[in-house]
């Protein structure tokens, strides 16, 4: 299976985490929040098209997406909403943001960072 995409997943944000035993897993870390039940657990991947289709399924609804990237492609998922965009469209990105925020997702968490 070719890895096409790198993305973020915050484990918090999955119905199933037993799916992160099949990513390939490149970095991780985990939030600094004092309160332990507050922390995320973050993990940058290495991702298929099909493999960002299995997570799509099993994103938790309400206040969660995940995003990948490829050069300037992105592709951002929340539970029922698929958006492909290129970083440098402010329209496509802009409805992303939009719906992200109709979802109870705070303005500042859909930044969509690329690196």
């Amino acid at each position: 299976m070719i890895k096409k995409y790198k993305g973020i997943i915050i484990e918090e944000s999955l119905e199933d985490n037993r799916i992160l035993n099949d990513l390939e897993i490149i970095k991780f870390e985990i939030t600094k929040d004092e309160n332990p039940a507050d922390r995320w657990h973050i993990y940058t991947v290495l991702v298929s098209e099909e493999e960002i289709e299995r997570l799509a399924k099993i994103i938790k609804p309400n206040k969660w997406y995940m995003h990948f990237w490829k050069d300037n492609n992105i592709i951002a998922i929340f539970k029922d909403k698929k958006f492909n965009f290129n970083a440098d469209d402010k329209f496509t990105r802009e409805s992303a943001i939009q719906y992200g925020l109709l979802i109870g997702i705070p303005k500042e968490q859909l930044d969509f960072l690329i690196n």
